[in-house]
């Protein structure tokens, strides 16, 4: 309800803007009465473009109506009674608009929340402070923009006040013109006239035709002159509408789309385009208003020819106003949802493309339709150069034909692909090193439709982001390498899809930083050790100060096609396999701090034997994609005296889908402080799994355990079940490692991370366990990763 309270507070274009927001598809008292419950939905929870959701709209719908009835009974006495028919009037209303499609409800409502949370924010920020200093630099360009249109508005509204008197001025000189016909006319029936009769009566005419001749002279004047003043603030006004659009579809359009690009690496969700929109057919409304304006004087002129150069004036006015609104419908057919940059082929997606100005234009009276394609990258290029690749694609996408629909209650024209396809896709000869992942291809958008009565035809097109089509699963992690250096380094306004060959590392950084945090969920992104440790790998350095690589720049090919000195695998792949790791299994543990992660061997060697025995800490493996170990300090077993850091065979993501890390570091008595300094209970206490309930039939339930054998020391099971031990391999950190007996993990759920049945992984992991069961007990692997 506190948002409602604040909007009421609202004043002058504020508030007019607020209650614009409500009507028959809406009312305004609905929003009073029920301000509270209103507030308290999870309206933002419900996804319009899936019909899946139709479920939960419909219970919000319902809900709703059910508010306001029992709101309606509890009016009471006679100040009540309307009250209480309303009301229940509008119940019934609401009900039956809809019914039939609930998720428009919910469309509306969000629009007018966010509507009406926008106004308050602009309305504070306008009353904080005194002036421009308290308000920050995105009010300041709303605020221009809007002074801007103030002055656009009184322009256009002086015009047409100039307009109408050159109207008036030019019907009252025709009628005196025709007086002056009239005159010759009588002055030319004069000779049928007696001598006397005749000479008195031309005598008075011809002066009466002097006088209205010269009048008509001096006004001819005037009014060619009102003319050419018009058409001059014509030419002032255009100018403006110019500058207003630039900065609006040039500047804030395009940071638009700039913050839709990094918001596919992870990056802050782009913002809604109903400031936008609302600017957008403020332009449309006063170019409309200014070419009518237009036309009005090139009838006026065609109406009562004057010497002049009117007719050329009015032209190039007319043709300069065509492009300028030309300009706004073609730049604001937008795509709102991009389609997925990694696109897969016979795998359903969706996409929504809207039109800003469709609704301003009453395009919706005649709704267009709009087909999607998929084309490669030379033909994107021949597209922006107005080459004719109408018939060609680059593939076939099914249901790819959509008409735009109007929403009345948001005031938006888009066109919702829901069920989109990619069939089949037509590859180009690769260049050079080149992969199939590296190719890149874009979907575009298209329609045709009139405004002003079939009075201008327009051919709109948009493309998407540029997008990796991959046919199989395991080509996903070089497809996204891709899509993230395209949606980093892109240039605005660039010829598809060129991005630079080699960027600052600093900038990289930027860019892992920021996939990093998106896909932990989280605020704590990469520290600068981390960007070190990172800077160390691509650049096989051993410099520990970030100031060395500040300047360094690194190229794709480093990046993901070339593979570390050693390694089989890039250092894309490699940070990559860390983030599928995480975000499947370790997330909570990354937020919390338990992982330091991104710490190589001989560091946490140092950082560890400075420590107590029994600290350890946990560190991504340098060797295997998608790999964390665990290194400790201990004593040597093998020689009294002598400590040691040892280190874990790294897990992968199929070891955490058998059985957790925090429950595999309760399982090692040996390990009893978290670097530096913190108990493991009281980081991974709160993770470990409950202890199996007693046996039920005389059945004792087994427990899967995993030991280090060498550091193995007794542990009751509070449970009372039987443990079955896993060994795990350990290894020194030191030039001849012992090797260890290890039972490598099993799985006790076949789920993935989104909670579905992995066949894949169920295959693996028993294939694994038949294996195990016929192998010997020791000396399973001849030496341990790093």
């Amino acid at each position: 309800m506190a948002m409602w309270i604040q909007a009421q507070q609202l004043q002058g274009e504020a508030l007019h803007q607020m209650q614009a927001l409500y009507g028959q598809h809406f009312p305004i008292e609905v929003r009073h009465y029920l301000a509270q419950w209103i507030e308290c939905q999870l309206w933002d929870s419900v996804e319009l473009d899936n019909q899946a959701e139709e479920a939960k709209a419909k219970r919000l719908l319902d809900s709703l109506v059910a508010e306001l009835q029992k709101k309606a009974q509890l009016q009471g006495g006679e100040d009540g009674f309307l009250l209480k028919i309303k009301l229940g009037h509008y119940a019934n209303q609401l009900k039956s608009t809809y019914d039939r499609c609930p998720l428009e409800l919910v469309r509306c409502i969000k629009h007018i929340l966010h509507s009406e949370q926008r106004l308050v924010q602009e309305a504070t920020n306008a009353s904080t402070g005194s002036g421009v200093q308290a308000m920050d630099s995105l009010s300041q360009r709303h605020q221009q923009i809007n002074q801007a249109f103030e002055e656009l508005r009184l322009s256009t509204q002086e015009t047409e006040n100039e307009l109408r008197k050159l109207q008036h001025s030019q019907e009252y000189f025709i009628i005196q013109y025709q007086e002056n016909l009239r005159i010759q006319a009588q002055l030319s029936s004069l000779s049928s006239l007696p001598p006397a009769e005749r000479t008195q009566r031309e005598t008075a005419l011809q002066t009466k035709r002097t006088t209205v001749e010269a009048w008509l002279t001096r006004e001819a004047s005037t009014l060619q002159k009102y003319r050419l003043d018009l058409s001059e603030q014509h030419q002032k006004t255009l100018a403006l509408l110019r500058k207003q659009q630039t900065l609006i579809l040039d500047e804030e359009l395009i940071q638009w789309k700039r913050r839709q690009q990094l918001a596919g690496n992870g990056g802050p969700h782009e913002g809604g385009l109903d400031v936008l929109q609302s600017w957008c057919e403020k332009l449309a409304d006063l170019i409309w208003q200014n070419r009518q304006q237009i036309r009005r004087c090139e009838h006026l002129t065609q109406q009562l020819p004057l010497p002049g150069p009117m007719e050329e004036l009015l032209s190039k006015l007319n043709a300069d106003i065509t492009d300028i609104i030309s300009a706004l419908v073609t730049s604001t057919f937008i795509i709102e949802k991009q389609p997925p940059q990694v696109l897969k082929t016979q795998t359903k997606f969706a996409a929504t493309v809207r039109l800003l100005v469709g609704g301003k234009l009453n395009v919706h009276m005649n709704p267009p339709q709009v087909k999607a394609v998929i084309v490669s990258e030379q033909q994107a290029k021949a597209l922006l150069k107005n080459k004719s690749t109408h018939s060609e694609s680059s593939g076939e996408i099914l249901n790819n034909n959509c008409v735009m629909e109007y929403h009345q209650a948001t005031g938006t024209l888009s066109a919702h692909f829901r069920n989109m396809s990619l069939k089949r896709i037509k590859r180009s000869d690769r260049r050079g090193a080149e992969s199939v992942t590296e190719e890149k291809f874009t979907v575009l958008f298209e329609s045709q439709f009139s405004v002003g009565g079939n009075e201008l035809v327009f051919h709109v097109k948009t493309l998407s982001l540029p997008v990796v089509v991959i046919v199989h699963g395991s080509q996903d992690n070089n497809a996204t390498a891709t899509v993230l250096w395209d949606n980093a380094f892109a240039e605005p306004g660039r010829v598809p899809f060129i991005v630079p060959d080699k960027v600052q590392w600093p900038q990289l950084c930027e860019a892992l930083d920021m996939k990093y945090k998106a896909e932990m969920h989280s605020g704590r992104g990469l520290s600068e050790d981390n960007m070190v440790f990172l800077a160390q790998k691509a650049f096989t350095s051993s410099s520990n100060n970030l100031e060395d690589f500040r300047n360094m720049t690194i190229s794709w090919a480093q990046f993901n096609r070339e593979s570390l000195p050693g390694r089989n695998f890039t250092f894309w792949q490699w940070f990559d396999g860390v983030v599928e790791l995480m975000k499947k299994h370790l997330k909570p543990h990354w937020n919390d701090g338990a992982i330091l992660g991104f710490v190589n061997k001989q560091q946490a060697q140092d950082m560890l034997l400075s420590k107590p025995n029994g600290t350890f800490l946990l560190r991504f493996s340098d060797s295997e994609i998608g790999g964390i170990t665990i290194a400790w300090v201990a004593e040597n077993p093998n020689k009294a005296g002598e400590r040691l850091v040892w280190n874990l065979l790294p897990y992968t993501t199929k070891d955490f889908s058998i059985r957790s890390l925090a429950d595999r570091i309760s399982d090692l008595n040996h390990l009893l402080f978290l670097y530096p300094d913190r108990p493991k209970g009281e980081v991974f206490a709160m993770y470990y799994t409950p202890p199996l309930s007693k046996a039920v039939d005389g059945y004792v339930k087994p427990q899967i355990k995993q030991v280090v054998p060498e550091f193995t020391t007794p542990n009751p099971e509070p449970s009372g079940g039987t443990p079955t031990f896993m060994d795990q391999t350990a290894s020194p950190s030191v030039s001849h490692p012992n090797n260890f007996g290890v039972y490598p993990s099993m799985s006790d759920t076949m789920l993935d991370a989104d909670g579905d049945f992995d066949l894949e992984d169920t295959m693996d992991v028993a294939r694994h366990v038949e294996e195990l069961l016929r192998r010997p007990m020791v000396n399973q692997w001849s030496s341990p990763p790093s």
